[in-house]
């Protein structure tokens, strides 16, 4: 099953964050932490992202879904903060 989204909605893969530096640092979870993801689809009125982009976002912008044990989030075009 695919997730289409609609309008200026974008929906993507959601990453985990990074919980050890490459030189070993155990991170702490902050608490307004940006949030990371590949996108998978976009609404028909998105203009700035594709499919493949590596986004950032907010983590209270998004929506969680979850479906076939993976887990995606659907934001709007506006809540993303920058591109990768």
């Amino acid at each position: 099953m695919q997730l289409k989204p609609l309008q200026d909605r974008v929906v993507a893969i959601k990453e985990q964050p990074m919980e050890v530096t490459k030189s070993g640092i155990l991170l702490g979870e902050a608490k307004e932490t940006p949030a990371y993801a590949i996108v998978e689809s976009v609404g028909p009125d998105v203009k700035t992202v594709k499919a493949g982009d590596k986004i950032v976002t907010k983590n209270y912008s998004t929506t969680d879904v979850k479906l076939e044990d993976k887990d995606y989030i659907i934001v709007k075009e506006e809540d993303i903060l920058a591109t990768l």
